[in-house]
């Protein structure tokens, strides 16, 4: 399948990663590589204090942004703004994008021009299994949300902060990010502003 052309970005925040970091940089290289697009690929080193920004520098064509003001919403915005991409992608360090990934993003953004962010689920694969376990049953709940969102009440529904992609346009027009959230909670406050 041919690819729309669309321009893409990915911002990859990171504190102290340097164990995850690697596999998560190489999926996305291995996906920008598959899907044969062109991508912006930038990691925001947020004040860590191992060898993520070392490692991160280690992959060509990966834009390392350091960030000193820690903070995940800080993170984000240093490497949206960083960013010149219509469509950004905001994945977490520790996650790997899986084959296709590109191509079902790239899909539905060229599909539905009124599409202003997309989100999907992602495997924690740092974590015990009875945590994971925990998380598909939230995966379910959530599915069944979007479900009746999108179906009954034809509104959006959530973002799942670790996975989502936004389209800079309507995020600028929202007004970007509110860097007064410390931690947990931004990708609720993007999902309601959008």
């Amino acid at each position: 399948m041919k690819l729309p052309q669309m321009d893409l970005a990915f911002v990859i925040p990171a504190y102290n990663e340097e164990r995850l970091v690697g596999a998560c940089l190489q999926s996305v290289v291995d996906e920008v590589e598959r899907s044969g697009c062109s991508a912006e690929i930038i990691l925001v080193n947020n004040a860590s204090t191992d060898r993520t920004g070392k490692i991160a520098r280690s992959f060509p064509g990966v834009t390392v942004v350091d960030e000193e003001k820690k903070g995940l919403v800080h993170a984000r915005k240093a490497g949206f703004d960083a960013s010149t991409a219509e469509l950004v992608a905001n994945i977490d360090a520790d996650t790997q994008l899986p084959r296709g990934w590109i191509t079902t993003v790239l899909d539905n953004f060229s599909r539905h021009p009124e599409l202003v962010a997309l989100s999907g689920p992602y495997i924690y694969h740092d974590m015990a299994l009875h945590n994971r376990v925990l998380v598909r049953i939230f995966y379910y709940g959530a599915y069944l949300l979007y479900l009746l969102n999108r179906f009954v009440f034809r509104v959006g529904s959530m973002i799942q902060g670790g996975n989502f992609v936004l389209r800079r346009s309507a995020w600028e027009k929202a007004g970007g990010f509110d860097t007064s959230i410390a931690f947990y909670g931004e990708d609720t406050d993007v999902a309601t502003r959008l």
